[in-house]
């Protein structure tokens, strides 16, 4: 019989897991996510997942009886072993690699985080984009601190009404509920900081957000001795007018800068993640200043401490601001330079005489970094166009703008289904004595399925066989199809009761099932498959060889034309030929997303070429079995090899935007009947279609280990990080 627990076991194993649950490593370590899982199964689906907020949903009392069940207990324990080695692992990538940021680490300014659906405070891929670089520095063991902002109120919420159009709602966050933690002093008190804002000055704390083995902190201006409209600065991501927005990015980079003062961290290098932070160089300046250095020698100073990541080829999409708009925003902050305001000026625009040219923060960021780096090889190519007016005196090919593509954090985008598949596989690789939540004793999970020997073993039948890669593409599909099921279900409630029959007959777990999720921006077309639309319609209800499609995404609330998009999909789901073919997941987030790229058999994706800068979705889908359907733009142009998915259309864009949507269109569905369909549906006599399944396993082979984040950021440490210009 099994000795009870003592008072103080059951105390250490409590605290353990409070600890645990304000660690996001829980996100990307399954064993930890069925801890939490098992101790409130409703919790944790009614929580959405929230590891802190089911602690808080279980009592004290509950838990000690629940850790005094042995089983239970051993889990948590072998969870906060690992938890525990994780955090304590010496040498480290890092250590090894780039041990001068241990003491000096990188700080990387972004004005979104997007980590997982328990802190919905980012809008898009920029924001998942820092979360992974977050997750793999940590994984790296490289020094790295992160820099954004706390929105109370997060990304907006969706939900479509009876005429199809997108309505935003918003929902308080509740901190206690979230991982994060107060940054306090030494007393146990918030650590404050100032800004000046237009005339007066700010007061903000910050909040902590534990990311394995790193930090983020989260600037926070909702304090009451703020005034309204400075505290309703960090109410929404990218809310508001441009006075929010250029208040928002002053408050990021010179708050950000000053809080990694007050906190004593000494950053090597200062990361801009798009030109939102660019505000950051003009603290650094102010510093040097200060200090007594002259101006030219601060800048120059400035530019040797900071890299620069332009994300977006679309013009819009860099943040520009009038003179009027700069002197009212920052007029007290820049008195404090003993520098001509006009002066200032300069160095957002790309004519500094032109008085008229408006200030451009890309164009700051540029000027006061000593790298910076597109997302992609094609998106440099681009960028170097869109700049050489900074560098008149070189050629095309000499712009300072160099690229690292961009990755994903494999164990994050990960669903559980696939991960205890590839956990199951590794245990059998290496020998008996291993369960997918426990693995045999010296088996590297992390190591291994980060690793290209790993995958390339997926070209191996011995390894792997075609029969298990359809079980679990079937297995996926199904998932998929129940999940959507039910989230339409809930969707249709909130208008009207209706009988769930109608629902389960929706999607086919049989049928070639097509998926596109992302933010619902015109360039990214998300109706062109319909184009044809006849010819599509007969494409779904073919009896024999039947597709079906997956929607999901967001438009800015200021887009309507991409708000008409998701209106005409949702139209086209529900009153056309292809009802029950055709769904729209709303409230597109990280959670859809993990089903969507898991469950679906092919990934469509077709922007308008060349204004897709990188585009991580795709990347995502690889390991689960889905195979991309893309334009060749952003990453896919670097990926596709002709064997290991389908491209959309050449290695070119038209010259003019009829003209291209026109030849797009016409590409898709000519590669849809002729390449994706007929290979999906060719079948031996046991019904396994093996021509499909080996482009599973070469896009599982040259794409998976290739676009992480793990090769991303060793990639910014040695070529951007540690180097410095001669």
């Amino acid at each position: 019989m099994t000795e009870p627990l003592s008072s103080r076991e059951l105390t250490e194993l409590a605290e353990g897991l409070d600890q645990l649950a304000r660690n996001l490593w829980w996100t990307w370590d399954e064993r930890a996510q069925e801890v939490f899982q098992e101790l409130s199964p409703r919790g944790w689906q009614n929580l959405y997942h929230n590891a802190v907020a089911v602690l808080r949903e279980v009592s004290g009392q509950e838990l000690r009886a629940r850790l005094q069940e042995p089983a239970f207990a051993e889990k948590v324990r072998k969870t906060l072993r690992a938890f525990a080695g994780y955090m304590q692992e010496r040498p480290t990538w890092g250590d090894l690699h780039a041990p001068a940021l241990r003491s000096r680490p990188v700080a990387y300014f972004s004005a979104e985080f997007g980590f997982h659906e328990t802190l919905p405070i980012a809008a898009g891929g920029l924001g998942i984009l820092a979360g992974d670089h977050a997750k793999s520095a940590s994984d790296a063991g490289i020094g790295f601190v992160g820099v954004s902002l706390f929105y109370r109120e997060g990304y907006f919420q969706q939900a479509i009404d009876a005429e199809n159009w997108q309505r935003e709602y918003y929902t308080l966050l509740a901190p206690k509920n979230l991982p994060m933690e107060p940054v306090l002093d030494e007393k146990g008190d918030p650590v404050v900081c100032r800004v000046e804002l237009g005339m007066e000055e700010a007061a903000f704390h910050a909040w902590r957000v534990n990311v394995g083995r790193v930090a983020v902190y989260l600037l926070d201006c909702n304090r009451e001795e703020n005034q309204r409209h400075f505290r309703d600065l960090t109410l929404r991501v990218y809310g508001g007018d441009s006075t929010t927005r250029i208040m928002q990015e002053t408050l990021l980079g010179v708050g950000g800068v000053r809080l990694l003062r007050a906190l004593g961290i000494r950053p090597s290098v200062f990361h801009m993640n798009e030109g939102h932070a660019a505000f950051l160089t003009l603290e650094l300046v102010r510093e040097k200043l200060a200090a007594g250095m002259s101006f030219e020698a601060a800048l120059a100073q400035t530019k040797a401490e900071c890299v620069f990541t332009t994300h977006t080829p679309v013009e819009a999409g860099h943040d520009r601001f009038s003179a009027e708009l700069m002197d009212y925003a920052m007029h007290r902050f820049c008195a404090r330079l003993p520098v001509p305001f006009a002066r200032l000026l300069e160095l957002g625009r790309v004519n500094p005489q032109n008085a008229h040219e408006q200030f451009c923060m890309t164009v700051l960021a540029l000027r006061l970094s000593r790298a910076a780096n597109a997302v992609s090889e094609l998106h440099g190519r681009v960028s170097r166009h869109m700049w050489q007016c900074l560098y008149p005196d070189r050629p095309v090919e000499e712009v300072p703008i160099g690229h690292i593509t961009n990755g994903i954090h494999l164990l994050g985008w990960m669903k559980g289904t696939v991960r205890r598949f590839w956990r199951n596989k590794l245990n059998g690789q290496f020998g008996a004595g291993g369960t997918a939540a426990s693995p045999p004793a010296g088996l590297d999970w992390d190591a291994c399925i980060n690793s290209a020997e790993f995958w390339k073993r997926m070209a191996d039948p011995e390894f792997i066989s075609d029969e298990e890669l359809w079980a679990l593409r079937y297995k996926l599909r199904r998932e998929l199809i129940e999940f959507a099921r039910r989230r339409l279900l809930i969707a249709r409630q909130r208008q009207a009761q209706e009988d769930f029959i109608a629902f389960d007959q929706l999607l086919n777990p049989d049928a070639l099932t097509i998926g596109f999720a992302r933010r619902f921006a015109t360039y990214k077309r998300a109706p062109l498959i319909f184009q044809q639309f006849d010819k599509v319609v007969q494409l779904a209800r073919d009896p024999a060889r039947p597709i079906q499609f997956v929607f999901a995404g967001k438009a800015h609330p200021r887009d309507d034309e991409g708000k008409r998009y998701i209106q005409y999909i949702l139209h086209l789901s529900k009153y056309s030929d292809l009802h029950g073919h055709l769904v729209f997941i709303e409230n597109y987030d990280v959670h859809v997303a993990r089903q969507m790229v898991s469950g679906c058999d092919v990934w469509l994706n077709t922007p308008r070429r060349p204004l897709e800068a990188s585009g991580t979705s795709g990347m995502k889908a690889g390991c689960a079995g889905c195979l991309n359907l893309s334009i060749l733009d952003g990453w896919w142009r670097e990926g596709y090899d002709g064997t290991n998915g389908f491209a959309i259309g050449e290695d070119a864009h038209a010259s003019s935007v009829e003209e291209q949507d026109r030849v797009d269109a016409a590409n898709l569905y000519r590669v849809l009947t002729e390449e994706v369909i007929p290979l999906f549906y060719q079948r031996d006599e046991k019904g396994i279609p093996r021509q499909w399944i080996q482009r599973i396993r070469r896009a599982m082979v040259t794409l998976v280990p290739q676009f992480t984040t793990r090769r991303m950021v060793r990639e910014y440490v040695e070529k951007y990080y540690l180097t410095r210009p001669e």
